[in-house]
């Protein structure tokens, strides 16, 4: 008997572990992403998982407005970000093989009017470093006046974030191809998947109709219409719009080495060459996930991030544009691909998602509980902002004065590079307006 109630006993610890985790990959994914939802406050998402060619998840949630409560459906347009980058590399790509364009060619060959800043900088830049964010140049995000933004550090000798470069490329395939970007990527790379939805220019979402709201959210006053970014002047750095059916057929390319059905868009060696690593970073280059990930080294592809995860290289990249984010990742080892979409700022339940699909179908487990871990993250990260600012307000010294008086600090001041701004009298202090588009109140401090 007492040999009865061990053997019971061990049976019933080797059978708990597998009846725990008995729910099919979709329905832990789904149940996370739900979850997430509610805790991240996201108003709409979407998320396609690809496996070996096949779509082994691809669901839609929430809604595309909050005001109208109108849902999300697998043709609803959600901005790609910077995930944008890795299509513009495969549209170079594309000219690659056509032989109209070398990865090395300088960019003034193409581009005689190309000029930056430093002269050595101007005539060295080839096409492949408008890609890698490593040429030399600083990044100049709000202001996108190339010319004129500094020499951070020596060609190819660092690591800086920049979209300009990519509104470069952007124009290299105008110049080689005698398209727009945004034609030749619709004809070279959407037309052959069937990506009917997807538009190049952010401008065109109001034609094509069905598209999400943009929203930040902040705690106690709820979710915050942010107005759509049109900036389709660097549209190749982050405007295209997309939806889940689409990207389905985006990922099986990716997965099947740039061909998809009977459609190659890229030769073997020339998508291979994206994904090369082409620069290496830093954790201070990195995102802050790779405190989870704990990866061994770090580099950036053509439009791609890359690390190891789980002792395989991970190919991946996110996107945001005000109130949307977007995230894609890829690993080749494997054929899985992952796609995140929403219309949340900031909402990095996205990482969780990528890294939970991954552990689920790349490597058929789930011990992780990606969504709690992101969100302890991002806590941490928040508390220590919140800290820093109180820090902050704790050091101010009060009951000074301004130097001059207030009079004395009004008027209009130039700058080559970052135009003009207008300083006028505050109710209790001064308003600053650059370029009649922004304004910002100041306070002595």
């Amino acid at each position: 008997m007492k040999q009865y109630r061990y053997l019971l006993i061990l049976l019933t610890l080797l059978i708990s572990p597998i009846q725990v985790n008995s729910q099919s990959p979709s329905s832990q994914l789904d149940k996370m992403i739900q979850q997430g939802m509610d805790d991240w406050h996201i108003p709409g998402l979407a998320t396609v998982v690809v496996k070996e060619g096949k779509v082994v998840f691809s669901q839609v949630y929430g809604v595309k407005d909050v005001g109208s409560k109108a849902e999300v459906d697998r043709e609803t347009l959600f901005n790609m970000g910077s995930t944008t980058k890795a299509v513009v590399c495969m549209a170079l790509g594309v000219l690659v093989d056509q032989g109209k364009l070398q990865w090395e060619d300088k960019v003034r060959d193409h581009l005689p009017e190309f000029k930056l800043s430093d002269a050595y900088l101007t005539e060295e830049a080839r096409v492949q470093d408008l890609l890698t964010h490593n040429l030399g140049i600083a990044g100049a995000d709000l202001l996108w006046v190339l010319s004129m933004a500094k020499k951070a550090y020596p060609a190819r000798g660092g690591y800086q974030y920049n979209n300009l470069m990519y509104a470069v490329a952007g124009e290299v395939i105008h110049s080689v191809s005698g398209m727009h970007w945004a034609d030749f990527v619709k004809k070279a790379i959407f037309e052959p998947l069937q990506m009917r939805r997807t538009v190049a220019r952010a401008a065109e979402i109001f034609s094509a109709g069905n598209y999400v709201t943009p929203y930040f959210y902040e705690e106690g006053k709820g979710f915050i219409e942010v107005p759509h970014d049109l900036s389709d002047q660097i549209g190749a750095a982050g405007m295209i719009w997309t939806c889940a059916e689409d990207m389905e057929n985006y990922l099986e390319m990716l997965v099947g080495g740039g061909v998809y059905r009977e459609n190659k868009i890229l030769e073997p060696e020339t998508f291979a060459y994206l994904f090369r690593p082409h620069a290496l970073l830093t954790a201070a280059d990195f995102y802050p996930t790779t405190q989870l990930t704990q990866p061994h080294w770090l580099s950036y592809g053509l439009g791609w991030f890359q690390h190891d995860y789980r002792g395989r290289k991970l190919d991946f990249h996110t996107g945001s544009i005000g109130g949307l984010v977007a995230i894609a990742g890829i690993m080749h080892d494997t054929k899985t691909a992952v796609y995140v979409l929403a219309n949340r700022d900031h909402a990095e339940l996205r990482h969780a998602i990528m890294y939970q699909a991954l552990d689920l179908w790349a490597f058929e487990e789930s011990s992780r509980d990606w969504h709690q871990e992101i969100s302890a993250l991002y806590d941490g990260i928040r508390k220590t902002q919140e800290e820093q600012e109180q820090n902050l307000l704790e050091r101010r010294k009060m009951g000074t004065n301004t130097s001059l008086p207030l009079d004395a600090y009004m008027g209009t001041y130039a700058h080559p590079m970052l135009g003009k701004v207008v300083i006028t009298p505050a109710a209790d202090g001064i308003e600053l307006r650059f370029n009649d588009f922004v304004s910002f109140t100041g306070q002595h401090w």
